[in-house]
């Protein structure tokens, strides 16, 4: 949670989804993934769905659809605009492996073809696959993994239906008390659902605010007469770490402290700009950059800070 450890570890140290406090890179591969996703969630939780079991040259396909009644029912729940756009988004899907003509003929038409979702949202996962690497890479290779997303004919033009709309908010730990090992553990369905599922209507994407109030640029901090001091700060790292986060860029700001940490007991502060990192100027990085600057430093920090004049 703080940064300061690159591989995960059997310890008592804390973890969080990088989903949870904005770090996940969202590519455009994985929006299209977790849109499809969250329609088959939406799909077949419903009643009456347009799922069923259905039968083509005496072959049974399971998780079947015809191809104008999805788009019948995407521009019905609102989830497109027109039926031009429930096309595009068909086509993506398609291209990415998470639908397929059930013979692998056609692609995806408004028409009387008949469809099926190709990645099982439901099948049990291991974490592995999302922590591990090498395991991922394996386990990719499966046509059932989830991570598998197979690129037909991409298409880069016109992929404003990929976004993922935000419909309700999950609750952001921004900072724990690094003694508090068990503090998630119960209140773990506050944070996180026990499904195994990545991700399922009503909850999409999630960022967390920026604790600033608004951007500030480096103009602004370095400008003759601004209302910002500077500080020095001396952090001697314990056992955990040195108990606060780094996010932003250009200038990075202090996102999170963690009261019982190094960092608190140094004097830093949330919303307070990093300006140097042992002797190195930093404003112009990102937050990426000076946390690998920390984490490969040593265990005392002597940061550079500034401040608004209070």
């Amino acid at each position: 949670v703080c940064d300061e450890h690159s591989d995960y570890k059997d310890a008592k140290l804390l973890y969080r989804f990088r989903k949870d406090d904005g770090t996940f890179p969202l590519s455009k591969d994985m929006k299209v993934f977790m849109r499809g996703q969250s329609l088959y969630e939406k799909l077949v939780s419903m009643e009456g769905s347009i799922l069923k079991v259905r039968e083509e040259n005496s072959v049974k396909y399971q998780r079947t659809f015809v191809g104008c009644e999805m788009i019948d029912w995407l521009v019905q729940e609102g989830e497109v605009e027109n039926r031009k756009e429930a096309v595009e988004l068909g086509r993506a899907l398609l291209e990415h492996g998470i639908i397929q003509h059930v013979s692998n003929r056609h692609h995806f038409f408004d028409s009387d073809n008949l469809y099926q979702f190709w990645t099982n949202f439901r099948r049990r996962r291991r974490l592995t696959e999302l922590l591990n690497e090498n395991s991922s890479r394996t386990l990719s290779e499966s046509p059932d993994s989830p991570f598998c997303l197979r690129k037909l004919n991409p298409d880069p033009g016109n992929t404003s239906f990929l976004s993922v709309q935000t419909n309700k908010e999950i609750k952001i730990v921004s900072a724990v008390r690094r003694s508090s090992i068990t503090s998630l553990a119960g209140n773990s369905n506050s944070y996180f659902n026990p499904t195994p599922t990545l991700i399922f209507p009503p909850v999409a994407e999630c960022n967390p605010k920026s604790v600033l109030k608004r951007p500030i640029t480096n103009e602004e901090l370095l400008s003759p007469g601004a209302p910002y001091i500077k500080k020095t700060l001396t952090i001697v790292g314990d056992a955990v770490g040195w108990g606060f986060v780094v996010r932003g860029g250009r200038p990075c700001h202090i996102q999170a402290v963690d009261p019982g940490g190094p960092a608190a007991a140094a004097g830093m502060k949330v919303c307070q700009f990093v300006f140097s990192v042992n002797g190195m100027y930093v404003l112009h990085l990102d937050y990426q950059t000076i946390s690998s600057l920390i984490m490969t430093g040593p265990r005392t920090l002597v940061m550079e800070v500034m401040e608004a004049v209070e």
